[in-house]
């Protein structure tokens, strides 16, 4: 599983104008199947998705594909993890430590 933390790198009205093509392909990932969670960091610099993925460098080539990547008005910081334990909604996403 896999944390990916977006953080502002431009004026929000930047982000604003792109936001139509993140929003598709965000979409686009939701129906992959690789994103489980998404929403805009409080207050409002950035982004947090949750993502599901046995390849981490598959996750950053999705991530480097989001158009704020593209067009450079975000970073991306990915944090791996173990889902060991989760919500019983969440349960076929739980992992075994290896």
């Amino acid at each position: 599983m896999f944390v990916l933390e977006l953080t502002y790198t431009a004026p929000v009205e930047r982000v604003d104008a792109l936001m139509a093509e993140h929003i598709t392909w965000l979409d686009e990932q939701y129906a992959a199947g690789v994103f489980i969670a998404s929403g805009r960091k409080n207050p409002r610099d950035g982004g947090v998705i949750l993502a599901v993925g046995e390849d981490r460098a598959a996750i950053e080539e999705i991530a480097a594909a989001d158009p704020f990547a593209a067009h450079g008005v975000c970073a991306y910081r990915i944090t791996e993890f173990i889902a060991t334990k989760t919500a019983p909604a969440l349960a076929p996403y739980r992992q075994q430590l290896p």
